[in-house]
């Protein structure tokens, strides 16, 4: 009904500015012929009708457009659905493709590439070991067992869940101005990475690192939460920095940690026990809270405290 209204419209206003131009023509050019007059009105007219059509069109352009994402927003909806559930299947091959789903759904839909982060995050989050961590845990894969083959194909959909988390995260001359969060909390990670990667909040209390950890040059605006963690291999933050602060409270080094070039912003809560073995040190932006006893860590930057400066 609002179509034929907007044409009949269109038609009137067309005879309107045909009629209205051709008189004056006449008015203007009293020595133009009359036909060259209606000529001219006709084709004034006939614009009118040209500029309903454009508009008519990119109407049905832009509804089109929009029922097209709509379908491409349902599609989108079903497949992450789909690939959620199929996490839960018994077959490693099955879970290892559901990851690879999410992450090239993450990919092609960037809304959804936050929610892709969570659910590889809470795969990780579910309870899992593996001999080799007893037996080496600051370098697991150095041991070779066949006790445990259903732990064995488990370990490899976590490996891929990992991979993926750090490569989804924006890195090097990726522009992406989100800052993404990643909760692993009480996770146990193998091997994890997230070297030069650009994050929000990093959660990962009560964490398990086994293996060396890589967070050099990490840059991470938001709070790094190392709170009760346990690092139990090599840990390599150099270059890192955490513009958002970090807590180590209650954590524990069991191998070398690499502090060269890192920073820290606005707060470091230091409250337990340094590395024993350690190379570098995290310069603390001035301004910055420190909580814990910052002599035991290697920390520059710190003003120094009357008992220090009175010895």
């Amino acid at each position: 009904m609002r179509g034929r209204v907007l044409l009949a419209a269109s038609v009137l206003a067309a005879i309107l500015v045909t009629a209205t131009t051709t008189v004056v023509l006449l008015l203007v050019e009293p020595t133009a012929s009359k036909a060259e007059a209606i000529k001219t009105g006709g084709l004034a007219g006939g614009a009118v009708v040209a500029l309903y059509a454009l508009w008519l069109n990119d109407r049905r352009r832009r509804t089109e457009e929009a029922r097209h994402e709509l379908e491409s927003d349902k599609v989108a909806d079903e497949r992450f659905a789909r690939s959620v559930e199929l996490l839960g299947n018994e077959a490693d091959q099955v879970r290892v493709g559901a990851l690879h789903a999410l992450a090239w759904l993450a990919d092609s839909s960037p809304r959804y590439k936050q929610t892709v982060l969570d659910v590889l995050c809470a795969y990780l989050r579910r309870p899992f070991s593996h001999p080799s961590y007893t037996q080496r845990a600051d370098d697991p894969e150095q041991t070779t067992t066949d006790e445990a083959p259903e732990a064995d194909r488990e370990r490899q959909v976590r490996l891929t869940a990992q991979r993926l988390i750090t490569d989804l995260l924006p890195w090097g001359m990726n522009h992406d101005p989100r800052a993404y969060h990643l909760d692993l909390t009480g996770a146990s990670l193998e091997y994890f990475r997230l070297e030069g990667r650009r994050i929000g909040r990093l959660t990962a209390r009560r964490t398990r690192f086994y293996g060396i950890t890589r967070l050099g040059s990490l840059q991470a605006s938001k709070p790094a939460l190392f709170s009760g963690a346990t690092f139990l291999g090599r840990v390599d933050m150099r270059d890192a920095r955490f513009d958002g602060g970090i807590s180590f409270q209650h954590a524990t080094f069991s191998g070398d940690v690499a502090f060269s070039g890192a920073s820290v912003g606005t707060f470091i809560d230091v409250e337990t026990t340094s590395p024993e073995l350690h190379t570098g040190a995290i310069t603390v932006a001035e301004g910055s809270r420190v909580a814990g006893d910052p002599a035991t860590w290697p920390l520059v930057g710190l003003p120094p405290s009357p008992a220090r400066a009175d010895a």
